[in-house]
């Protein structure tokens, strides 16, 4: 069920989906990564893959949340999960934004947010007492037969891939 955002003020219409539910089926996408390369979720068929989204490369938040990733990526490969971020930035963003962190593991670019709404992580927020539509700070589990084992929406990114662990016992 996809919702309807206006904001008359600026004239911004918007869609948004509703979020997913620990069963479903994830939603298959193909994006570019930070060297323009197709990756697609079909390419970690048979494997646990966390998916997190992230409003904008470099920013403090997902600077922070990134970097716990990027921190915490060995305990999570050994316990057999792969880690992908998408955000709305193009891939020469995230490309920069990966070697300025030292990150190491894949960024995916949306930048029409296709991703995202299928996901239910694209929607309303409040930042600076603004209030407009974006990517939202979100994570989804997929598990080897493509099902979500695991969702989770209005993600605080300090300390999320701690609790995250914790959720899936790693």
């Amino acid at each position: 069920m996809k919702r309807k955002y206006r904001n008359t003020k600026v004239g911004i219409v918007a869609e948004y989906s509703t979020p997913l539910t620990v069963g479903q089926q994830a939603p298959s996408f193909s994006l570019r990564n930070t060297e323009s390369e197709t990756v697609s979720l079909a390419d970690y068929a048979g494997k646990n893959v966390i998916v997190y989204f992230y409003p904008k490369a470099a920013t403090p938040g997902c600077t922070t949340e990134a970097c716990d990733f990027r921190d915490n990526l060995n305990s999570l490969r050994s316990a057999g999960y792969s880690v992908l971020g998408i955000s709305p930035d193009e891939p020469e963003a995230i490309s920069q934004f990966a070697a300025d962190e030292s990150l190491n593991f894949p960024l995916l670019s949306d930048p029409d947010n296709e991703v995202a709404k299928a996901y239910g992580s694209f929607g309303e927020k409040s930042f600076g007492g603004n209030t407009f539509v974006g990517t939202l700070r979100s994570t989804v589990v997929v598990d080897p037969t493509g099902a979500i084992s695991h969702v989770e929406y209005g993600v605080d990114a300090q300390g999320h891939v701690s609790r995250l662990r914790e959720e899936l016992g790693v």
